[in-house]
Parts: C-alpha cells; sequence; structure tokens
C-alpha cells in the first residue's frame, strides 16, 4: 500500500520562457523526476533531462535548472553521490546539445540569466582545502558573472566574499537587466542589500539597507524596488523605493502589516502577487504596484500553495494547491481577469471521503493560545484508543502548513489520527512568534508539544498508551526533549537526524 501511495505520476506547475514551457514530470515508473519541455501550450512533451539514467545506484541526482529569457538554454546543477554540492552545466533546449561551459563550486549558485541570454550571474564558492574550511567557506562566497563559451575560472567577480564565516553572499540581476542586487545574510534575522546599475559601466554599488537587526527581500523592476521585510512589522509588511531616493525615510509604505503573516511576494503580470498565512493556512492576494487590493485568489479549501509564479510582464501565471486531504492540484489563471482553471492533477488511488481536516486550539503552559490540525476518520471515536501521531517542528521560522502526504494516508486508512500543532519557533504567525520559540525561549516549544499531548488526553482524542511523538532535525530535537520532560505522555517516539 505505501508503494502505491509514495510512487505516482505528478507534474509541477510550467514555467514560461518565449512559447517554450519547462516542467518537472515524477513517473510512478522512476525514481528521479525528469525535466521536460514543450513549444507552446499545446505542444509535445519532451524530455531534456533525465537523471534516472546517470548513474547505475542513482547517486547522481539532478538540482535547480534555470532556464533563459528566451527559452534557447538552460543552466542546470548535477550532483554526485547526493551531495548538496554541484556543478553547473550547460544544454541547448531545441537540440538537447551540452554546451562545454560546466562551473564548479555552485552549491548555492542560484543562477540568474541576464535578460540578452548572453550570460548570467551566481554565487560561487571555493572548494574546501587549505585556508578554507567547512566552517568559514561560507565568507569565502562570491557573486561572479559567466560570459557564454568563456573560461569559468576568470569569470568576472561582480561583489566580492564578504570574508566573514557568519555571512552569506548572493545576489542577481532584475528581470528587465537594470538592476544588479546583492544580499549579505548575517545567520537568519538581518539581511544587507546593496543595488548597482547594471546598464552603466563601472557603476558603484549602493547601499539600500545595511546593519538593521530585520530582514529585506528586494525584487527591482520597472526602476522601482519593493522590499517585504519584518522591519517594524513581525508580520511582515511592504515598502516601494525610487533610485535616487534609498534613504529609509525615503521609502513608500505599500503594503502595511496585517493579521496574517506575509509569505512571499511576486510581481506577476504587472501586479503584486501576495502570499499569505492566516492561521497557518494559504491566502493569496493580487495588488496593483501601487499596494491596492485587486482581488483574493479563489483557493479550493483549506491548504497550502507556494502563490502566483509567471513573468512581471505577461498575464498568465501558475500555482500549484494541496491540503491534507488533497494531492498537489496546479491551475492556470490570469492576473488581469482573475479567470482560473485546472491545468494537472495527480491521480491517486486513494478514497478520502471519509477523512477529515480540523484546527483546534489550546492553551500552552504560559497561557498562550497554540493552533493544532487534526485530521482523522470522519467516525473516530472520543475514547481514548485512537491510535495518534503528534508530529512537531518549532524553529527556523519553518511553517507547518497542510500538505497531502502518502505515509500519513496509509496511517489514516488504518484508524490512525495525526495531530501537527503551530509551535512557537515556527513562521505561522510572524517574526515575534519564531523568536519565542528561539535561543533562551526554546523551552516554550517543548512546553507548546508537551500541552498539545495534554490535550489530545485531556479531549479524549486519544491516551498515554496510545499516543506517539515524531520529528526530524530540529524536530529531532523537539521529541527528544519532550520524551525527557514528559515520558508518562507517550508511548512511542520516533526522533529522526535530531540535534542532540
Amino acid at each position: 500500500r505505501l508503494t502505491e501511495l509514495f510512487y505516482y505520476d505528478s507534474i509541477s506547475a510550467p514555467v514560461h520562457r518565449k512559447g517554450r514551457y519547462f516542467f518537472w514530470r515524477k513517473s510512478a515508473k522512476l525514481e528521479k523526476s525528469r525535466l521536460l519541455w514543450k513549444q507552446g501550450a499545446f505542444g509535445e512533451e519532451q524530455v531534456l533531462l533525465d537523471p534516472n539514467g546517470w548513474s547505475t545506484d542513482g547517486s547522481v541526482g539532478l538540482k535547480a535548472v534555470k532556464a533563459s529569457y528566451d527559452g534557447k538554454l538552460l543552466a542546470y546543477q548535477v550532483s554526485e553521490n547526493n551531495s548538496d554540492e554541484s556543478t553547473t552545466h550547460l544544454v541547448e533546449v531545441a537540440s538537447g546539445r551540452k554546451l562545454p561551459d560546466v562551473i564548479a563550486g555552485t552549491k548555492y549558485a542560484n543562477i540568474s540569466w541576464r535578460p540578452d541570454g548572453k550570460g548570467f550571474y551566481y554565487t560561487w564558492l571555493p572548494p574546501v582545502g587549505g585556508a578554507v574550511t567547512v566552517a568559514n567557506r561560507p565568507g569565502f562566497a562570491e557573486l561572479r558573472y559567466h560570459v557564454l563559451g568563456a573560461d569559468p575560472a576568470r569569470d568576472e567577480v561582480v561583489r566580492p566574499a564578504t570574508g566573514d564565516a557568519a555571512t552569506f553572499l548572493s545576489g542577481g540581476i532584475s528581470h528587465d537587466g537594470k538592476w544588479l542586487i546583492a544580499t549579505v545574510s548575517h545567520g537568519w534575522n538581518s539581511t544587507d542589500v546593496y543595488v548597482r546599475d547594471a546598464k552603466k559601466a563601472g557603476a558603484p554599488w549602493q547601499t539600500l539597507v545595511a546593519g538593521t537587526p530585520h530582514n529585506y527581500d528586494v525584487v527591482a523592476w520597472r526602476d522601482a524596488f519593493y522590499v517585504q521585510t519584518n522591519d517594524g512589522a513581525p508580520r511582515f509588511r511592504i515598502f516601494k523605493v525610487r533610485p535616487g531616493h534609498l534613504a529609509r525615510e525615503q521609502w513608500q509604505e505599500l503594503v502595511p502589516q496585517g493579521e496574517a503573516t506575509l509569505e512571499s511576494m511576486r510581481i506577476v503580470g504587472g501586479h503584486l502577487a501576495l502570499t499569505y498565512l492566516r492561521k497557518a493556512a494559504s491566502d493569496v492576494e493580487v495588488r496593483t504596484l501601487e499596494g491596492a487590493v485587486v482581488r483574493k485568489v479563489a483557493l479550493p479549501g483549506i491548504g497550502t500553495t507556494d502563490g502566483l509564479t509567471g513573468n512581471p510582464d505577461e498575464d498568465e501565471a501558475y500555482f500549484s494547491f494541496t491540503s491534507f486531504t488533497e494531492p498537489n492540484v496546479i491551475f492556470k489563471t490570469s492576473v488581469k481577469s482573475g479567470a482560473t482553471n485546472e491545468w494537472a492533477r495527480v491521480s491517486l488511488p486513494v478514497e478520502l471521503g471519509d477523512v477529515v481536516a480540523e484546527q483546534v486550539s489550546y492553551p500552552s503552559k504560559d497561557g498562550t493560545l497554540i493552533t493544532m490540525f487534526l485530521i482523522h476518520r470522519r467516525d473516530a471515536k472520543r475514547d481514548g484508543t485512537t491510535p495518534t501521531i503528534l508530529y512537531g517542528y518549532g524553529g527556523f521560522s519553518v511553517s507547518l502548513t497542510p500538505e497531502f502526504s502518502g505515509a500519513r494516508i496509509a496511517w489514516l486508512e488504518k484508524g490512525g489520527m495525526l495531530a501537527i500543532p503551530n509551535l512557537r519557533g515556527g513562521g505561522e504567525y510572524g517574526e515575534e512568534w519564531h523568536k519565542a520559540g528561539m535561543l533562551l525561549q526554546k523551552q516554550n516549544v517543548f512546553d507548546d508539544f508537551i500541552w498539545a499531548a495534554k490535550y489530545l488526553i485531556a479531549e479524549k482524542w486519544t491516551s498515554p498508551r496510545h499516543l506517539g511523538i515524531q520529528g526530524g532535525s530540529n524536530g529531532g530535537l523537539l521529541v527528544g526533549a519532550a520524551m525527557v520532560q514528559a515520558p508518562e505522555l507517550f508511548n512511542a517516539v520516533v526522533c529522526a537526524v535530531p540535534l542532540l
């Protein structure tokens, strides 16, 4: 049954580049997803990259890909031994011919093509060795520019390394080719942003913002910078900044902070496409470039989407949607009119009519209200006997939102229940929620999780005998601490790749 639920055909939302569409397709008969393309909306699907044949043991993988804006070339990252390390290659889309350009050290490349397709910007990392260690390697990251056909060893260093291992440098060029943007991240909680006129030779870097304990994500479009930030707004807001008027006091607030948490901002079809989290579920808005609300994007229900994807100068956009009871569905929409149609759907051998997902709230140890998703069969009895898995994470501003999982479906079909609380330390309710569960406030995360178990037991959903807890990485730390602090509440613990 798990094989049926893990191996199924699926497809990603497409990326449009001058009449060509690029997308991932997963086959139930193959271990790895293939990258496909087609000419026009109704063209025949063609395989561009298939990593399934790259190694006999599956150890060579395909990571990130980025098509040029004219759709003629595609940069892709190859990983050996399924490592995070990667090497970037180029392929000619129409012919499938591999170009001689091969660039090592592109673990965090974030390829950014110039609009004319003559080259791209990327983040380069030197290999570990000599003065470069695993610990100090981030401080050696450089923002480079590669000209097609040139020797990568001579690629221009557009912005030099910071020399500070506690920072990381990334960047790229705006869609219209007007502005270069470089970002220096200081851990998870602070970013500096620098901009440079890409069309003026020798133009100096200008500081957009630096030295503040806040995060800033910047998109440049039509000679304006759109800035998403938690500066003065833990649930984030958006500013518009004009070149030549970069001083902080000259920023124009477009979208103030609201009750929901702003997850992402994109410019699609000449509009702002904003994705929010409202009570840990997705909410999508379309606004004008001056911040006025145009509409909310109608979603099929309470679930998760990564928001609208598309080009800033094209009306056509796409978005995916999933929920606890709905495999991934891809929709095509018009930014201008709002007309939306289903583009692709995953078909699975499941009948979920008798499965329900609900959201409850409970008080933690200090009285803070915590929301929690409960997923169970409609006929589940509240007599303390339902086998229940309590799953949590609670860190790094990671949000646990509704998503489909084959393993969960198998558990539900057997009569089990799944409980997923939105613990402090996550990003569901903004930066204050995140900070309330980090560093010296970490005990709040453990308390939120333990009190979730107490709620499930008090409400007779389950009992200590029938309750298991599960988490991985930071979530492994969570369940490890819960096991030590409240062993009487749980009968099983899955503590995966923990930080203990």
